[in-house]
Order: structure tokens, then C-alpha cells, then sequence
């Protein structure tokens, strides 16, 4: 799977192993470029391969919510694992975004 899929108006984002600094502003970028470009207003972070997460992450994770909540849109987090469930749950993110440990919003279309 490439980093960056769109199915319908979803932006899927796979994370990477290690979201720090460095990888984060690369994903800020992209997907404002996308979202922007793609009149995208859903996107969905998929943590499965993602073992490390700092603050940089959360950053990443409420631009893109403020971002695509003045379009009508909503922010989902999939596949998160124990460690990454812990820093969204510390940061408030959890009260904020939908959360699925295990699913895709557009698993099966």
C-alpha cells in the first residue's frame, strides 16, 4: 500500500514506524497538498506499522482535524496499537477523532 490513498473523498495516511519530526512535516505537507487539491473532507491515519510516536504526531493528527472540520469532515485513527492509543488518549486526541483499533472506514467498498 502507498503512504497516501484516496478512496472516494477519504484520505487514507499509512503512517510510518517511527512518527517523529522529521517524518511528520513530510505527511503535513502532502496531505494538506492532497486535501486542498482533492476537495477531500475524511481522513483516516493508519497506525498499523507505526511503533513510535512523539508529540510531532499528535501535531500532525490536529492540523489535519481543524483542517477538514471547517470543510464539514472528521479525522479517524485505525490500527492503533497499545503505545499509540496511550500518546492520543494523553493528548485529548480521543475526544476529539474516532478511534479503531482494528478496521478501516471503507473496508469491503
Amino acid at each position: 500500500m502507498e503512504q497516501f490513498q484516496i478512496k472516494q473523498k477519504v484520505l487514507i495516511i499509512r503512517m510510518p514506524r517511527e512518527l517523529d519530526h522529521h517524518t511528520a512535516q513530510t505527511i503535513r505537507m502532502e496531505a494538506d497538498r492532497i486535501i486542498a487539491e482533492r476537495n477531500i473532507n475524511q481522513v483516516e491515519f493508519d497506525f498499523r506499522d507505526t511503533e513510535f510516536m512523539d508529540s510531532s504526531g499528535i501535531g500532525v493528527i490536529m492540523g489535519r482535524y481543524q483542517n477538514v472540520r471547517l470543510l464539514g469532515g472528521g479525522v479517524m485513527a485505525t490500527h492503533v496499537n497499545d503505545r499509540v492509543y496511550k500518546v492520543l488518549k494523553l493528548s485529548g486526541l480521543t475526544k476529539v477523532i474516532g478511534i479503531d483499533r482494528e478496521h478501516f472506514w471503507n473496508q469491503g467498498e
